[in-house]
């Protein structure tokens, strides 16, 4: 049976958005080939007629999960303190401690994203410094930037590596008080 060249583009969507869930809630290195083409009801073999190795996928669904976080956190055309304030209350929350799947590829995927190859990582700093640019500019301060980015994303992986709920929601709490004291003292400066 002859597929379209459309229905190679779809299928090729439909591995990289399953394997990128699965990556995120398991890690990207757990699963196999063949267990990836499977959760999209496809043989092992398939794969190869979409990417050269796993490798290659890895490097596909890093750049598709930052560029979705630089959509969903950035806001086109809506850079404002108000803005950060709703991301923060959305990033910082026990939603995003309980489903990584669907939250941002950072903390879920940040240590496999530092052991790959130079190729991947400079796609993800491709994508990191993007969203950085976006909120330096709301910031008015590079620094500020920073140390927002990586406060956030650090303290979701601490949130993910505690147990009971009460001090995952106390890293996720004061994380947040942190990051308002820092950006309001930048904006009485």
């Amino acid at each position: 049976m002859r597929y379209s060249a459309s229905h190679k583009q779809e299928t090729r969507e439909r591995l990289l958005a399953s394997s990128a869930l699965s990556a995120k809630k398991e890690g990207f290195s757990t699963v196999g080939v063949d267990g990836l083409m499977k959760a999209i009801g496809l043989s092992g073999a398939a794969f190869y007629s979409h990417f050269s190795s796993k490798d290659e996928l890895f490097g596909a669904i890093v750049e598709r999960e930052l560029r979705h976080s630089l959509e969903r956190l950035s806001g086109e055309g809506e850079q404002s303190l108000e803005r950060l304030e709703r991301c923060l209350n959305h990033y910082l929350s026990m939603a995003h401690v309980k489903q990584p799947e669907v939250g941002c590829a950072l903390p879920a995927l940040g240590a496999e994203i530092a052991r790959s190859d130079v190729e991947v990582r400079l796609r993800a700093q491709e994508w990191i410094c993007r969203l950085h640019e976006n909120w330096a500019r709301t910031l008015e301060s590079e620094s500020l930037a920073w140390a927002v980015l990586s406060q956030c994303v650090g303290a979701l992986v601490v949130a993910r590596m505690m147990v009971d709920p009460a001090l995952q929601n106390t890293v996720l709490t004061t994380n947040r008080l942190q990051i308002r004291r820092q950006v309001a003292r930048q904006a009485d400066e």
